[in-house]
């Protein structure tokens, strides 16, 4: 059936059975077809952020993946140590609850949880917004794997992935209602750049996805493809 709006051509892409690639090609079609105008802006910005290699200095397979020791939505501590004592762990850097994008894909990771457990791994987000939004996004995906709060971007700029929004995109958004600076309790305008990293249980780094264009995230095949070159 054919969307009449944003909102529900992002419902129906949330629920329909298809590689993460095309369920954001698919949104950001909408986002062109509707008429709003964020497309335009986040062309302009994708060329900005891709012109200054933005995230080209984030850790790459091999190396070491840095700690962290972050709140998820109830308050309690959660270590990157504690994820990988008990298996491999899935970790997925996102721009927030009000990310259509990081929705679907938050929405395909909780779809595929079931084959990424399989291989003993466990799937975490991580967004740099206080808690009661962190559990927003939470309970969109019936709370299937832990959203942790990273206040500030602290670990986002440890792996050299927090970008500065711009201008023209802070003001579309304060425009259609998104204030950030009520969401991350800051006024930076800072988010990261969505990336995807595949840590192994000896903190190495199985795989990775960093790509400028938020609009482009790392297929669950892909994942999976790590997962299992870690066990062969």
């Amino acid at each position: 059936m054919q969307a009449k709006s944003l909102e529900e051509a992002f419902q129906q892409i949330c629920s329909m059975e298809a590689p993460l690639g095309e369920r954001m090609a698919a949104f950001s079609a909408a986002v062109r077809r509707f008429g709003v105008p964020f497309a335009e802006a986040y062309d302009v910005l994708v060329a900005r952020l891709g012109s200054g290699k933005a995230g080209s200095k984030a850790p790459v397979p091999g190396e070491t993946m840095p700690p962290f020791l972050l709140p998820d939505t109830t308050g309690r501590l959660v270590s990157l140590e504690e994820l990988l004592k008990a298996g491999p762990a899935v970790i997925s850097l996102n721009r927030g609850h009000w990310c259509e994008y990081c929705a679907i894909e938050l929405a395909t990771l909780s779809q595929a949880l079931n084959e990424i457990a399989s291989y003993g791994a466990s799937v975490v987000s991580i967004m740099p917004e206080s808690e009661s939004y962190t559990a927003k996004a939470s309970d969109r995906i019936g709370n299937a794997f832990g959203i942790l709060s990273d206040i500030d971007n602290s670990y986002s700029l440890a792996l050299g992935l927090t970008i500065w929004l711009g201008e023209e995109v802070r003001t579309l958004y304060l425009s259609h209602g998104l204030s950030l600076e009520q969401y991350q309790d800051s006024s930076s305008w800072f988010v990261p750049i969505p990336a995807t990293f595949v840590v192994g249980q000896d903190w190495k780094i199985l795989a990775r996805y960093v790509d400028p264009d938020f609009r482009k995230r790392m297929e669950i095949e892909d994942i999976i493809a790590a997962l299992k070159s870690a066990q062969d």
